[in-house]
């Protein structure tokens, strides 16, 4: 079993929501990364999108 794993805000979903979403399932937010998603358009690099994950653990019963 996995110990740790990214989990990616989904699309219309405002990272708040996301944070909420994965607390509520009973995983602990350890990190969060963001990446920006570019296109090609007529030859030309373009920002499309950010991609924002968190890094997420379950956690201990205690």
């Amino acid at each position: 079993m996995k110990k740790s794993e990214w989990v990616s805000v989904e699309k219309g979903e405002t990272v708040a929501e996301a944070y909420d979403r994965l607390v509520a399932a009973g995983y602990e937010v350890i990190g969060r990364r963001e990446e920006p998603v570019f296109i090609e358009e007529n030859g030309e690099k373009k920002w499309l999108h950010q991609n924002i994950q968190f890094h997420v653990k379950i956690k201990d019963p205690a």
